[in-house]
């Protein structure tokens, strides 16, 4: 699970238009490498499911140590598009994965990775996509809420996202949204539900706390020993690493579930 003020500031590309012209973002070596790496990947993955491609992609990073508050911007700050996959939090982790597999080259990359996370491609900070469910709500939609189709025991609470029961926000200078999110009680994710998830599918913590919708993503993994959660884990293990699923969601109050647009 993670603290909830550094998720809301990793989650964040939401409200957008066209993004108006930038300066490409400065890479450090060891991240040109890790996106070169990323890119040869795709290059050799030929004619694969995006779900088997997210899962070679995802497994790159294994091992990467984990990293707090990895972008920069708020509502005093200018914004910038951070481009460092020497840490990643969970949210980055996800970011540089979708954008990676959508990307032939590193120009398509950047590009990739500003419409994952920020709504239109706008690089400022009341863009950013700040929760989950934004990916499935906000340009450029990166996948589809499949959480209701999974369990008829899936619960939907209207949220009013960003706001504080005492009527202040997570984040000042963003706008509060209401959103209707679907999740699973963790009671209810048995070997049915976990039989309708699939590789590569994004995978939230749900949260009950008013104005989030979830504390911790990761991706869905298929693997012969089991289905895992492979996510930037903020626990002592600090690194990106795949944790039994059944394991992670008996921590967790439920789960919300998205399925990477084609």
């Amino acid at each position: 699970m993670r603290i909830i003020v550094p998720i809301l500031f990793v989650l964040a590309a939401f409200l957008g238009a066209t993004a108006p012209a930038q300066a490409a973002p400065a890479i450090d070596d060891a991240s040109a490498r890790t996106i070169d790496d990323l890119l040869a990947i795709r290059a050799q993955a030929g004619d694969i499911s995006r779900a088997e491609l997210i899962e070679r992609l995802s497994a790159r990073l294994l091992g990467t140590p984990y990293g707090e508050n990895m972008l920069i911007g708020s509502a005093s700050e200018p914004e910038q598009l951070v481009v460092d996959l020497r840490r990643v939090d969970c949210f980055t982790y996800l970011d540089y994965i979708d954008a990676a597999s959508r990307s032939a080259d590193r120009d398509q990359f950047l590009t990739n990775l500003t419409a994952t996370r920020y709504i239109d491609s706008r690089v400022e900070f009341a863009q950013r996509k700040h929760f989950f469910t934004d990916w499935a709500t906000r340009p450029r939609i990166a996948a589809t809420d499949i959480t209701a189709s999974l369990s008829p025991a899936a619960v939907t609470t209207t949220k009013h996202l960003n706001a504080k029961p005492d009527g202040s926000t997570y984040l000042p200078g963003v706008p509060v949204v209401d959103r209707a999110v679907t999740h699973i009680p963790a009671a209810a994710v048995d070997p049915a539900v976990i039989a309708g998830l699939r590789t590569g599918d994004y995978l939230g913590a749900y949260s009950p706390e008013p104005g989030l919708d979830v504390t911790h993503v990761g991706i869905v993994v298929a693997t012969p020993t089991g289905t895992m959660f492979r996510n930037a884990s903020s626990l002592a293990e600090y690194r990106v690493i795949d944790t039994p699923l059944a394991d992670y969601v008996a921590t967790t109050p439920g789960i919300v579930v998205l399925r990477p647009t084609p």
